[in-house]
This record gives structure tokens, sequence and C-alpha cells, in this order.
């Protein structure tokens, strides 16, 4: 496969600012035995303890816990590869935190004050920002979906995908406006696009980056307004369709990029498709096969162009076919369908591993954080990983898909953008 050229994957911002708030005072640990932490063990042969901390349950029913899952299929895969340098990896699984931040705070000093894991892989978890310190102190590293903060700018911390969190002096990459260009026939030129999102703080956090990111591809943004309700969903969607179908000089925009979850996105599409816009409906949550079962989700999100920042499972490439091959296997019975959660815990394992693999036989702590201070390669379910350079900005790539009656088809390849500065 040829190298994807580097650039960032955007993301759907929502999230980005519900961790990091807590803070953690507590002090170093010393009950660290040399070959788990120490950089002086001498190089061994036995099984490096990996836990993770996952939101396999919530307060609102939301489940990430095929994360799980994912992380044993990437380990497990290495495994029967014969481990890391030699070494087996010996994954505990993954603590759930209910994405409650006390019980991620407890979890994460489980996994380090009692079970003396070498690194917390995966986290899949909204709350982990308040155990950043803690982590740090203990000189524990953690990789996850760089959705937040803690991944960012953060000595022990590391997104699969670099910083996803855009912030004053970094920057925000345009792969969601140029899969969109390339469906519109790779010219954006004149095109306009109008920008939703919900009334709350990472709502318009999202819209003042997305403002930033469509640009430099040619399009104009026509509308962008973070004024739907983000605690209930709108019965009556006429104001905002009003509005967006007027918006490029009284006529409708040529692309509408929803920055919402699924119910939103169904009652704003189903709304606009009944005023008679004709063009481009977009979002970045859509992509999920327990939508299909749904007639009424089924029906609204047809021919929608849905943002997936991880390489789509519709995929040909032999790593894909691992991907599913090692799902079925860790969970012991044949795996059908596929989520996100699931690419979040794989792509988290895998970067450990990779990065492993470069500290060279002897691996501490500090020979991790040696390699992962210089490490680059091409992941193709994610593209170049870089460090340092993930530690601000991201590098995952992007791709389109479409829902077409029953399934999902690829309209846009999985490909690399260039980012721009944030302001």
């Amino acid at each position: 496969m040829a190298r994807l050229v580097r650039a960032a994957g955007l993301v759907m911002v929502p999230v980005l600012l519900l961790a990091g708030c807590n803070s953690s005072t507590t002090k170093k640990k010393t009950d660290q035995t040399p070959d788990q932490k120490g950089a002086s063990a001498s190089a061994s042969k036995d099984p490096i303890k990996i836990g993770g901390v996952v939101s396999k349950t919530s307060a609102s029913g939301y489940s990430k816990a095929d994360t799980d899952l994912g992380a044993k299929a990437r380990f497990m895969m290495a495994n029967d590869a014969g481990g890391v340098n030699g070494r087996k990896i010996d994954y505990i699984g993954s603590e759930d935190d209910g994405q409650d931040p006390a019980r991620t705070t407890t979890a994460v000093r489980k996994l380090v004050q009692q079970d003396h894991v070498f690194a917390v892989v995966p986290v899949n978890t909204t709350t982990i920002g308040g155990s950043a310190d803690f982590l740090k102190d203990n000189k524990t590293p953690y990789i996850g979906w760089g959705t937040l903060p803690a991944f960012c700018n953060q000595e022990y911390g590391m997104g699969y995908n670099g910083c996803l969190v855009p912030m004053p002096g970094g920057s925000v990459n345009t792969s969601w406006p140029g899969l969109l260009t390339a469906i519109l026939g790779g010219d954006a030129k004149g095109k306009s696009v109008a920008l939703v999102t919900q009334d709350t703080d990472a709502g318009k956090f999202g819209l003042r980056t997305y403002q930033q990111a469509f640009p430099p591809s040619g399009f104009t943004v026509s509308y962008g307004k973070s004024t739907v309700p983000g605690t209930t969903v709108p019965t009556d969607w006429s104001p905002w369709v009003s509005e967006i179908m007027s918006s490029n000089n009284g006529k409708a925009p040529d692309v509408v990029v929803s920055i919402m979850q699924t119910p939103a996105n169904i009652g704003l599409f189903t709304a606009l498709k009944r005023a008679g816009f004709t063009g481009v409906l977009t979002d970045a949550t859509d992509y999920d096969p327990a939508l299909l079962k749904q007639a009424s989700s089924k029906e609204a999100l047809q021919d929608v162009q849905i943002f997936v920042q991880n390489m789509p499972f519709e995929s040909d490439l032999p790593e894909m076919g691992k991907f599913k091959e090692y799902l079925s296997k860790a969970k012991g019975s044949p795996v059908t369908e596929w989520n996100q959660s699931m690419m979040v815990g794989w792509n988290s394992a895998d970067l450990f591993l990779a990065i492993a693999a470069k500290a060279g036989d002897n691996l501490t702590v500090e020979s991790f954080q040696a390699s992962a201070a210089n490490f680059s390669d091409t992941y193709p379910l994610v593209g170049d990983r870089k460090f340092p350079v993930g530690r601000k900005d991201s590098f995952g790539c992007g791709a389109m898909v479409q829902l077409k009656g029953d399934k999902y088809t690829i309209t846009a390849p999985y490909k690399c953008y260039p980012t721009v500065p944030f302001k």
C-alpha cells in the first residue's frame, strides 16, 4: 500500500471538553517492581501486563464496551505472532468506570497500584482527565482515542490518531471538507456549506473549529449557528429549515453539515428532505449497523454522507481482514457487525505494540517513553503516526461512507489531508 500523506483527521467535537476539569494530587507510588517500571530493569521475557479503562456502562445507557473486545483481539493477534520482542501481553481487560469521574479515578488507581500494569490501554471514557496527573506522577503510559485534552501535551498520554482537540497554536485538519470536495467532483470553489450544532459549549467549540476548516478547501460558510437545543430534540424543525434553505443568498446551500448526535440528525435531515433540499447532507456519527435495524432511522439517513475517522469496515485491506478475524477469535463466536468502539480498542493496542517493539528487548517505561518521543510509522487502519507531533496535532485520516438501502458503501476512499492553523 502506498504511504499515506501525513495529515490530521477531524473529530466530532461534542465531548472534547468534558474531561480535564479535575486534578489529582496523589504522590508517586513507591511499590513498583523493577521489571514493571524501573529504568535499570534487565531484559525480561515475563509477560507485559496491560489493562484499560472503558465506559462499558453509563447513566444514559450508551456503552463503549466493545472497546475492550477490540483491544483483546489486537493483543491476541500479537501473542499469536510471538508477542513483543519475545514477550507476551498479559491483557487483564478493562475496568468499567460507568463514565463517572469518581469511578474513573478508582479504576485507574486499581490498575496502577493493585494490578501494577505497565500501561493503561485502551482508554475510552470522557472522564479520564482527572487521572492524568496521577498517571504522570506514577509514570504510567496511557493510550486511547485522542478526543480529549488528556491526550494532548501530556508526557504519558497519547491518542492513537494524535491530539484531536484543536487549541491555540495547534491546528485543524481539513479531511472532512476534503472528502466532501472529492464527492462534489474535486472542486469546492463556489460551493456553500451550512454548519449546524447544538447550543452547548462543545457545540459552539465545534462550530468554531469547522468554520476554520472548510474555507481552505474552497467552501463558503453561508450559515453557521449553534442554536439547536442541547437537552431535547426539537419536534418542529421549521425555524432551522427556513434559515438554512435561504442561507445561500436566498437559496439553499450545497452542503449541510450536522455536528450533532443521531436523534438530532434524523430530525433535521428528515425536515430538510421534506422541504425539498437536494444537496449533500453529512454528519460524523451515523456509521452504525444498529441504525439499519430501525426503519425510521434507516429511511432518514438514506443517501447521507457520513464522515468516519477509521478505515471503513467495508475496506478489503488485509489489515481489515485481520481485524475482523481476530474480533471473532477474541469473542469466541462470529462477529458480523462492527463499530467504532471496537476500532478504538484495536488501534489503541496497536500503537502500544508498535512503540513497545521499537523500544527494544529491555522494555521499561523509560525506554518506552524514549521510543514514543521519536516515533513514526504508517499503519493502514489509521494512516501515518508520528510523535511528538501527535501530542499537539492530529494525524488520523478519514473516509466517507453513504447509507444506500440496507448497507453502507464507501463514497470517498480513506485519505489524509493537510492541516491549517487553529485560531
